[in-house]
Parts: C-alpha cells; structure tokens; sequence
C-alpha cells in the first residue's frame, strides 16, 4: 500500500514537471545562493541544506533521521524555471550512506526529482521531491519516498561563487573580446567561439 502512494505521488510529480519542461521560458532557475532548513517526509525527516555551485547546478546535503536508522546524502542537482526565477523543477542524482539500528550499516544511491518555490518578499524557499534511491546492504533494494522541504535564504544572490572561475563575468569577457578583436584588426579566428 504504502508503495503505491510513493508511486502514484511520483507519478503526478512527473506529470507536474513534464508541464512544466514545456512551459518553461529560458531563465534564471534560482533566486538564491544558500539555503537550509528542513525536510519532512512520511518515515524520516531531518536537515537539508542546498548550496549553488553554478548558474543553475547545486550540490544539496540531507541529514536524515528515521525510527530505526540515520543517513546523510549528497545530491548534485540541475535547475529548470518555470515561469519566472521564483519557481523552479529540478532533477539529480547522488548517493547516501547510514546506519540501521538493526542491520548495521548502508548505502546506496539516488535520483531526485523535485518542484521549488521561492516565495515573495521572504527568504523562504518550499520544495516537493521524489527520491527514489536503491540500496546497497539493506533489507528494501529500493524506496520511493517523497518529503517537502522548507528552506531559509541565507544568502540570496543571482551569480555563482565559480563564475570567475569557471568562465568568468560574462560582460567583462566580452569587454576584453572586442578590445582583443579591436587591438589585431582580424576578424574571426578559428578558435574564437
């Protein structure tokens, strides 16, 4: 039973977020740069905390806490906008590993897929995930569970932390591109994209 309704609640996030593939304008998928709160799910619960790591990747960890068994999560996680940077659908993949008060000790891995909303005027961010995951060393070889994540804004920003590292500012790459093309007087070269 309790399979079922993980499928079926999957089954409408995929609905939700394929309507979503196909209304989605190209935008900024995130209005924030670090988030952290917590995440609510039918058997575990714990602390999420959501970091970008470029224009629309984050790396997310869990902490999660069930009634015979602990674990922790690492997601890595690419942004869609949905209708303005304030709503946004997000798939992933990571793995986690925990300890089971009876089995002793657990990993495995995940795929994510989710909905978020950064709400207006206040630092809050709300989130609604399917996270199945199989399972290495463990009685269940996979779960389906769904949880909703509520997340403070701790620092909002529209640019990544590597963007001068990983490809700089645009406009000031395209500044020193003209004064380069305007210094040799060539056109085009072969490698200039």
């Amino acid at each position: 039973m309790m399979f079922l309704n993980s499928l079926r609640a999957g089954w409408l996030l995929a609905a939700l977020l394929g309507a979503g593939a196909v209304l989605a304008p190209a935008v900024h998928a995130q209005k924030y740069h670090t988030a952290a709160g917590l995440r609510l799910g039918k058997n575990n619960y714990g602390l999420t905390v959501q970091q970008k790591i470029f224009e629309k990747t984050t790396l997310e960890g869990l902490g999660l806490v069930g009634s015979r068994e602990v674990s922790a999560t690492l997601l890595a996680e690419r942004h869609f906008g949905i209708l303005g940077p304030s709503l946004n659908y997000y798939f992933g993949a990571g793995g986690h590993l925990g300890r089971n008060k009876d089995t002793g000790g657990f990993g495995g891995f995940d795929a994510l897929a989710g909905v978020e909303y950064k709400v207006a005027f206040v630092p809050i961010v709300l989130s609604l995930d399917f996270k199945p995951t199989v399972e290495i060393n463990s009685d269940d070889w996979a779960r389906f569970p769904t949880a909703v994540s509520i997340r403070y804004v701790i620092i909002k920003d529209k640019s990544s932390i590597f963007d001068g590292v990983f490809g700089g500012d645009k406009k000031k790459k395209s500044k020193s591109k003209s004064k380069s093309k305007a210094k040799s007087g060539s056109g085009r070269g072969l490698f200039d994209f």
